[in-house]
């Protein structure tokens, strides 16, 4: 299968892409590169630098699946200019879906977000419930798959809405709670915890593009499907760090009293089951910090590196 990754040069892309390729698929990765690119080159993969939002640039000869990971992601990305990330995560992805359309591109794999949801009282959030969100990031997603089920006729389309994602990654992010807390240990000899009772849904990064590669074999799975599978405070992710960098934790207030917990049974019910936890990311993360794979560098968060660069001009 001849596989267009958008988004191919991000956090989860990076340990997609070379899946894809074991597996003999033919990958074209197409990204702006704003945060730079670590794949490896192979003689099925194609990597393309442009941006999703001209939608001539996008390469779609002969391409059977797309799989849309392309946004400007998290809330504070998305609000640092409302009007980009409006037209990167949902304009851009309506002309895609319309082009898919157009040349008979019958796979549609989207990566929405478990934010859509926005603040929740029930205990389980599940896929029925009503969307709230809040952030333009939020907003963006859930338009975009109200386009995306239009087409529903038209060609396969698989929605999910990922739990925060943890673990390695060639591009990684550090401004994510998992891989945040460990890097804090690690380079900080201490850990600041902002509130700390919120709980956030997890999920390893193994185990979403793992997903990924489990809806490309699966086209009868359609529709909407929550992935997280560990419901966790944000202290208890801090707690469970210092059980392998033994490191003090500092409470102290937040104004974000925030909690959600997702409920992936509807996924579960498909046969798909997930292989890490979070403690897998934390041993992975202190790994590979061990070995010097990675640093703490602004480069790994998106806001930062974004405000440095994208807004600022070019890295120097």
């Amino acid at each position: 299968m001849k596989v267009l990754v958008t988004g191919g040069c991000g956090y989860k892309g990076h340990v997609l892409i070379p899946k894809l390729l074991d597996r003999g698929h033919e990958v074209i990765a197409f990204d702006t590169q704003w945060f730079g690119n670590y794949l490896q080159s192979h003689p099925k993969l194609s990597i393309v630098k442009g941006d999703v939002c001209k939608a001539d640039d996008v390469p779609l000869d002969g391409v059977d699946c797309i799989i849309h990971l392309s946004s400007i992601a998290n809330d504070p990305c998305g609000d640092l200019n409302p009007k980009l990330t409006w037209e990167v995560s949902a304009l851009a992805t309506m002309q895609l879906a319309d082009k898919a359309k157009k040349l008979g591109i019958k796979r549609f794999i989207y990566a929405s977000s478990g934010s859509v949801y926005g603040v929740k009282e029930e205990p389980q959030v599940t896929e029925d419930l009503e969307l709230n969100p809040i952030s333009e990031y939020n907003k963006t997603k859930m338009v975009a798959e109200r386009v995306l089920l239009s087409y529903k006729d038209d060609m396969v389309v698989q929605i999910v809405r990922p739990a925060t994602v943890c673990g390695y990654s060639p591009r990684m992010r550090l401004d994510v709670s998992v891989n945040m807390l460990t890097m804090q240990a690690l380079s900080k000899g201490k850990i600041t915890v902002f509130g700390g009772k919120q709980v956030r849904p997890n999920i390893h990064i193994d185990d979403i593009t793992d997903l990924y590669l489990f809806l490309m074999d699966h086209p009868e799975i359609t529709g909407v499907y929550n992935a997280g599978f560990e419901n966790i405070s944000i202290l208890d992710i801090a707690n469970m760090v210092t059980k392998y960098i033994p490191v003090p934790v500092e409470v102290t207030e937040s104004n974000d009293p925030r909690s959600y917990r997702v409920n992936s049974d509807k996924l579960l019910a498909t046969g798909f089951k997930p292989k890490k936890k979070v403690e897998d990311a934390i041993r992975e993360i202190i790994e590979a910090f061990k070995k010097g794979t990675i640093k703490d560098e602004d480069r790994f968060y998106n806001l930062k590196w974004m405000q440095q660069t994208v807004f600022q001009g070019s890295p120097a």
